[in-house]
């Protein structure tokens, strides 16, 4: 059954592909993207192959994620942007706030929408414009060393009253060093508008207002939280990971040696926090924990980066037939592969099937399979991101409390977002 749904879907595609093979001309087109040297030379033979299927041809522009954004900022100001554009999803308000930064990909033909789902299109659109494809879904799921579980002989915990009791006696029974979980920085941020979202079913910016959705109260619940981690020794304090160096989780010998057991990661990263433990630790992904009286699973799901069109570019049914074979096509699917994760595109799934990490696949599929509302962009704006971890630092060290941080961290967001009405 299996394997005639994959047939099927493959069929499909390919006739998807050949309705919309229109009699387009031959065109000299660009492609800008970041990456390491694998993504570099899957991109190529990508864009190499696509471009051969259907007589264009198409130069590519790649360097390392440094310094991209500058680049891709003076290009955009210049209208000299590359004809197909990766761009990492945090930065379509900056470039399209009105919807008019790129190409709208619902009017430009050549390109198999019914791919994506409706979550994936409102995530690429700008004031409702499509203006980017998600290449891939990433998503926040709890990683769990299930070692150091096992050692104090209780089991990964399914609700947070679980964990807070799995702390204590993982304590008791292990040491007093031994914490169960990470929240730094922008683990922390993010975690705190995890609970605030699972309580509220909403996301932080109300897309009707373009204003924070959250009540001061909601979100200083939400701060209280992340201090009672603190206070319960489930976490380190703030100020006890400055005096370490604020050191990255996966380089931490604590992690290693599976003395701090769990965090909040991105589905994506498993090998990165995986790959450090000592011989004996295991890491697995779990499903996220709900806050008592959830509404939502609160999942923080979002495209991990986008393909756009230029709209300054000369071609732009060309370079949508490219992005369509990148992405939907078996040229470009084989081709890609997982460079980018686990593809966004139906199509692309299908024919990839179980390529990619088996942890990875595990942890991208509890994050396709959890529910929350869409996410905006602007959750990582520079300067919004920057207000959120700067104020729950204040918290940490006492500073403010959880009330005044809320009010503090609103109204900073909401003169933001004022700024992108």
């Amino acid at each position: 059954m299996k394997n005639t749904r994959m047939l099927a879907a493959l069929a499909g595609t390919a006739f998807s592909a050949l309705a919309m093979a229109t009699a387009v001309q031959a065109a000299e087109l660009r492609m800008g993207w970041w990456g390491g040297e694998s993504r570099h030379v899957a991109t190529q033979k990508a864009i190499e192959a696509c471009g051969a299927k259907y007589g264009h041809t198409v130069k590519g522009e790649f360097t390392g994620f440094d310094g991209y954004l500058e680049k891709l900022t003076t290009q955009m100001a210049g209208g000299t942007e590359p004809d197909i554009v990766q761009v990492n999803w945090p930065w379509l308000p900056l470039f399209s706030k009105d919807g008019t930064g790129f190409a709208d990909l619902r009017q430009v033909k050549g390109i198999d929408l019914s791919n994506w789902t409706d979550a994936d299109l409102t995530a690429g659109s700008m004031n409702s414009i499509l203006q980017g494809l998600s290449v891939s879904t990433t998503g926040r799921v709890f990683f769990f060393n299930t070692t150091t579980f096992e050692k104090a002989g209780v089991p990964i915990p399914k609700t947070w009253d679980e964990f807070f009791e799995a702390t204590k006696t993982i304590k008791e029974k292990i040491g007093k060093d031994y914490y169960t979980f990470n929240a730094v920085k922008e683990t922390a941020h993010l975690l705190t508008i995890l609970t605030v979202v699972q309580k509220t079913g909403k996301d932080m910016v109300d897309p009707a207002t373009n204003r924070v959705a959250w009540t001061p109260e909601q979100l200083a619940e939400g701060i209280s939280f992340l201090g009672k981690l603190v206070e319960t020794g489930a976490i380190k304090s703030q100020k006890e990971e400055a005096a370490e160096g604020n050191v990255n989780l996966f380089e931490k010998p604590a992690w290693a040696e599976g003395k701090i057991s769990g965090s909040y990661e991105w589905d994506s990263t498993y090998s990165k926090y995986a790959d450090p433990l000592k011989d004996g630790q295991v890491l697995k992904p779990f499903p996220i924990l709900k806050v008592a009286g959830a509404v939502t699973d609160g999942v923080y799901a979002k495209p991990s980066m986008v393909f756009s069109i230029s709209k300054h570019s000369k071609a732009p049914e060309a370079a949508a037939q490219i992005v369509n074979c990148l992405l939907n096509e078996p040229e470009g699917i084989d081709a890609l592969g997982t460079s980018r994760g686990l593809p966004a595109s139906k199509a692309a799934a299908a024919r990839l099937g179980t390529q990619g990490e088996p942890e990875v696949r595990a942890a991208n599929a509890i994050v396709m399979a959890s529910a929350g509302p869409v996410v905006s962009p602007f959750n990582e704006h520079p300067e919004i991101r920057a207000a959120f971890i700067d104020t729950l630092e204040e918290y940490a060290y006492g500073q403010l409390n959880a009330d005044d941080a809320a009010k503090q961290i609103i109204d900073t967001v909401n003169d933001v977002l004022a700024e992108y009405d």
